[in-house]
């Protein structure tokens, strides 16, 4: 297997039904790679069990050019576990995470690239504008990161997504994380080492339609609450101390009320209640 340093930068693209997107995304991909290092790169697709032609355009990708790998799941398994698989197989120096769909642009990778160069092992694209999204997914979004980032003790950034450069040392890292549900740009923000960030304007998905329903954003978002904020733990913690100081009090108040008033009760009402 090519070894890491003979691969400058791999870039990781689940996929999920994708089949408008694969074909413009790679042309972009090859373009800005091989101006940015040459022929030193590859192109790593996750095909999460599409339903479309997104596999039999990925094996054509792969027999015709050299640098396009991928891999194929059984079934859908969810865009983070797709996104752990590339990194899990992965092998350059440096790796893009980026999605099929085209609203972060892959000429973005040139600008991730050179920023790393100055030091950081971390580089994520920040949203300054997201085109084509509707109010309701922008505002979700938006109050999602804020009562993250209110509730947690990791410096999540805010109005970011998976678009990011990371170093090898990083994927070393995440590769040892067991966590059954994927957090990673939470993780990656948990396990430190210098990271910055650049300004870009989101753009609208090129084709298709996105495979991220209310349900998984949903899911998505408890995902990160639960595991990067000890909040829910605490807010459990408090419930329990609350609905056992008011049920003392009812039990005080059953007793009293069984030796006050004994003939309004059923036998073994106290009892019961107790």
């Amino acid at each position: 297997m090519t070894g890491r340093q003979d691969i400058q930068i791999s870039v990781v693209v689940p996929v999920y039904n994708e089949e408008s997107n694969l074909l413009p995304l790679y042309g972009r991909l090859a373009s800005v790679l091989k101006s940015t290092v040459g022929e030193s790169y590859e192109i790593l697709f996750v095909n999460d069990g599409s339903q479309d032609q997104s596999l039999e355009i990925l094996r054509t990708l792969g027999s015709q050019h050299a640098a396009v790998r991928y891999i194929d799941f059984s079934r859908n398994f969810g865009h983070q576990i797709a996104v752990m698989a590339g990194l899990d197989h992965a092998v350059g120096q440096s790796v893009v995470i980026i999605d099929a769909d085209l609203q972060d642009p892959p000429e973005l990778i040139a600008d991730l690239y050179h920023k790393m160069q100055e030091g950081f092992e971390v580089v994520y694209a920040k949203r300054r504008t997201r085109k084509g999204e509707s109010v309701i997914k922008k505002l979700t979004a938006r109050l999602f990161y804020r009562i993250l980032q209110s509730i947690t003790s990791v410096a999540i950034p805010v109005d970011t997504g998976d678009f990011r450069i990371i170093h090898s040392k990083v994927v070393d890292v995440l590769r040892q994380m067991p966590e059954q549900h994927k957090f990673l740009r939470g993780q990656i923000s948990w396990v430190g080492f210098r990271q910055t960030h650049i300004l870009y304007d989101r753009d609208e998905r090129l084709g298709g339609s996105t495979g991220y329903t209310y349900r998984k954003m949903i899911r998505f978002a408890l995902d990160g609450i639960t595991s990067f904020s000890d909040f829910p733990l605490k807010l459990a913690t408090l419930a329990g101390f609350v609905v056992s100081f008011f049920a003392f009090l009812y039990m005080i108040w059953t007793l009293i009320a069984r030796i006050v008033w004994p003939e309004s009760h059923v036998q073994g009402w106290a009892s019961l209640i107790i």
